[in-house]
């Protein structure tokens, strides 16, 4: 594609240099740019992609989109040779000429896909894992995007992002397209959202699972935050979804609903909602529940178990129902499904201990309580405890520190506060935070509160604590990192896995229960 045809996709304010140039490609990491591609510089939220326009051209660039006056004019003189454009910072021109570039170079595949979008701050991942088997089971291949993983057409990739910059998205898309792809699932984070990485995206089918304080170190107030995924149903660049699936449980219901105004609105909820789940039986691996829809009702039965799972999958039931799946394929679909990584995952090896040691996500208030809750409910027919391992991360938003620890102290008898992803902080300082929340809590339930609330500052130490202090009955929550395999200091980042440290410490309680018995 030539460097006219190209940019006649683009808002831009002016242009200059020759029209003719070969484009074959669309980069915004310097970096990455190879002979015949186009850098588009922009000022981000970390840095300034203008800075690193020479570097860009030194490597091959054909041409350059900048959201710099000064820059464009200094190029203009400079590299007459260059074709370059001018777009309107003001306007997010870098972000949106980035997203509008990547589609006309690679051929826009983002129309080639039915697309079902999943925003909320928790259940996102799980509810888009859901949604993308029950597709697959009735034969649909389908492009996955998300926090944990991406998947195309069956091969799994890690995800450096929830949601990644709109040329990197739109490469999944057009390798899912090539693999045959119809459909693409995604998660949509506020971020995402809020910078316009998702300019374009021609969403079918949007989702909304809930709303609870995350991000604040962004966002600000929770009114922006909110602000933010109700652009999903609105259309970022592009027309409203043809669906909205919205959470009738949650108390942004209402602002979500009146947001996809210009939508088919779909809701769903426990014992509420056009889409509803009623007589919830769950078991510790399982779950059962009745789920009536304006078509009739259909029994359920998921490898999945929670309040939480029953929300997240009557919104993937929804979507599914959405995209043309019939309740015999949707209830079918659930009896196969599986957890995402790292949500409510059970540790091998835990319950030969006559305990069970879960490592979760959880990383909210809202996401620690359903959690803490869940675990309540499964060991208060066993006569069991639940101990809570937990952190707080850094240079993220402080304001849920205390309120983490309240609800960790008011549903936990053992509370062990370590550290999760400190960054730039010091730890120490992070859990006193924490604890502030703990305190509170103890004062008001004077003895219903933890027996024991635990410091420890070193996070292999305290799942080797949390594992060490468990009995027969007892369940063991790991909270706050799931899935991750890292964990981030000021300086560094360091190999790190819950599941792995936590079947360490169960191989060796095993090794030391052999070596007594010998003795």
């Amino acid at each position: 594609m030539q460097w006219n045809e190209a940019i006649a996709a683009v808002s831009v304010v002016k242009t200059a240099g020759p029209g003719g140039s070969q484009v074959c490609g669309v980069q915004y990491d310097s970096r990455r740019v190879s002979a015949g591609d186009v850098f588009v510089a922009m000022r981000g939220g970390v840095t300034d992609g203008n800075r690193y326009v020479d570097a860009a051209i030194d490597s091959g660039a054909v041409g350059v989109v900048t959201d710099s006056p000064e820059v464009f004019e200094e190029l203009r003189t400079r590299r007459p040779e260059l074709a370059l454009a001018l777009v309107d910072r003001a306007a997010n021109g870098g972000r949106r000429a980035l997203a509008e570039l990547s589609s006309a170079v690679s051929g826009a595949p983002e129309k080639r896909l039915k697309i079902s979008a999943v925003t909320g701050t928790n259940g996102k991942t799980t509810t888009a894992f859901l949604l993308e088997q029950m597709l697959s089971r009735v034969g649909r291949s389908c492009v996955l995007v998300g926090t944990i993983e991406t998947h195309l057409a069956g091969r799994v990739l890690e995800s450096e992002h929830t949601t990644p910059e709109s040329r990197d998205l739109l490469a999944v898309f057009a390798e899912g397209v090539e693999e045959g792809c119809s459909e693409a699932v995604m998660e949509m984070s506020s971020h995402a959202l809020d910078q316009e990485r998702v300019w374009g995206i021609p969403v079918d089918v949007a989702i909304f699972t809930n709303l609870t304080q995350d991000h604040l170190d962004y966002h600000g107030t929770m009114e922006a935050y909110q602000r933010a995924k109700q652009r999903l149903f609105e259309g970022v660049g592009a027309a409203p979804p043809r669906v909205a699936v919205i959470n009738a449980d949650d108390p942004a219901a209402g602002p979500m609903l009146d947001a996809a105004a210009g939508c088919q609105r779909v809701t769903y909820g426990i014992g509420r909602g056009d889409w509803s789940a009623e007589d919830l039986v769950f078991d510790a691996g399982r779950m059962r529940f009745r789920m009536r829809t304006p078509e009739g009702a259909v029994a359920m039965d998921a490898p999945l178990t929670g309040r939480v799972n029953v929300s997240n999958l009557l919104a993937a039931s929804c979507a599914a129902h959405a995209r043309g799946l019939t309740l015999e394929e949707i209830a079918g679909a659930a009896q196969q499904l599986r957890p995402a990584p790292g949500r409510f995952e059970v540790v091998n090896g835990s319950e030969a201990a006559g305990f069970a040691v879960v490592v979760d996500y959880a990383h909210t208030e809202d996401a620690l309580a359903n959690l803490i809750a869940l675990a309540r409910d499964l060991v208060r027919e066993r006569g069991g405890r639940v101990i809570t391992m937990f952190g707080c991360g850094g240079d993220r938003d402080r304001g849920k520190r205390p309120r983490m620890g309240r609800v960790a102290a008011q549903g936990s008898e053992v509370a062990v506060v370590t550290s999760d992803n400190p960054r730039s902080e010091d730890p120490r300082r992070i859990i006193e935070e924490v604890l502030a929340g703990v305190r509170e809590a103890k004062t008001e339930l004077v003895a219903g509160g933890p027996a024991e609330c635990l410091v420890e500052v070193d996070r292999r130490a305290a799942i080797a604590r949390a594992i060490g202090l468990a009995r027969p009955g007892d369940i063991v929550l790991l909270a706050g990192k799931g899935h991750e395999k890292t964990q981030s200091f000021a300086h560094e980042v360091v190999p790190f896995d819950d599941v792995a440290e936590a079947e360490g410490v169960l191989r060796g309680l095993r090794a030391g229960a052999r070596d007594a018995e010998m003795e």
